[in-house]
């Protein structure tokens, strides 16, 4: 296995939110997007035994946090560090709004996205994208720019409508709100054929920057760089089904992946817009084809 770098560097937050948001002058403020109240989604119908809801109450949010565990720490061998046992809880997540897909059968958690609004990004100083890479060059997005994270379904649940279901809430969402951009970091494991490695990572970042790169004035770059010129680029790997499924909406790479050591993950950057939508998707998401 190719040694992988040491997490050493340090992240720091003095003057964050002078360095991400720019000052707004009064009339920018008065425009400004406010926090949007948990709303019934319009996919909250029952489709195939599941129903989509915004966490209302601190229990739904647990019964997120659980799910995540359970797929990060007892799946994943992720290395989480949590007040709450039993649970993956992170700073971010107290600013989020979670949402939730439920089994209709038993009204367990079986799928889950958070988001994290401009209004309470300002709020939390960063997104969790910046503490993985400098997105300088977003920042013009901000205002309108939403953060996904934290996404994850049961392993009983993985067979494509749990996380159909949760991107229709979101377009929904986003639409309402008057919101156009979604980032997060999409991750791949560290592992392939049963080997701890970079290599898989690095291979798909090669095919990706090749198809499916964003424009240069998105690029954004890694704090801790995963060793992509160190590692095996060659192997003829599929991306993650998540990461397929963001590509089939329009979604783009906007740099070479960050390591991320407790999640034992390789993390790529992506953006996607609702005006990259394809027509098919954006008919079905949102009931209207683009124009």
């Amino acid at each position: 296995m190719k040694e992988l770098p040491t997490p050493t560097f340090p992240f720091s937050e003095l003057g964050l939110r002078a360095a991400l948001w720019p000052a707004q002058t009064p009339s920018q403020r008065s425009d400004a997007i406010t926090v949007p109240q948990p709303v019934q989604p319009a996919a909250n119908e029952a489709a195939g035994g599941i129903s989509v809801t915004w966490a209302r109450h601190l229990d739904e949010v647990r019964a997120a946090q659980r799910l995540r565990y359970d797929v990060f720490a007892g799946e994943m061998g992720a290395r989480l560090s949590t007040p709450v046992e039993g649970h993956d809880v992170d700073l971010f997540d107290d600013f989020c709004e979670h949402l939730l897909v439920r089994d209709d059968a038993t009204g367990r958690v079986i799928g889950t996205y958070r988001v994290l609004t401009p209004a309470q990004a300002r709020r939390v100083g960063s997104t969790y994208s910046d503490t993985e890479f400098d997105l300088t060059r977003l920042r013009d997005l901000r205002q309108r720019m939403v953060e996904l994270g934290r996404s994850c379904v049961h392993a009983e649940h993985r067979q494509g409508g749990v996380i159909l279901a949760l991107w229709g809430a979101l377009a929904g969402f986003m639409n309402r709100n008057g919101l156009d951009t979604m980032i997060g970091c999409a991750s791949i494991p560290m592992w392939h054929n049963g080997v701890t490695s970079g290599d898989a990572a690095a291979s798909i970042w090669r095919q990706l920057s090749q198809t499916h790169l964003a424009p240069i004035q998105y690029h954004v770059q890694p704090r801790l760089p995963l060793p992509v010129h160190r590692l095996d680029d060659s192997l003829d790997i599929e991306p993650p089904a998540l990461i397929r499924g963001y590509l089939r909406l329009g979604a783009k790479v906007l740099g070479p992946p960050a390591w991320d050591p407790d999640f034992n993950t390789a993390d790529l950057p992506m953006l996607m817009r609702i005006e990259d939508l394809p027509v098919r998707y954006r008919k079905h998401f949102l009931g209207n084809p683009a124009d």
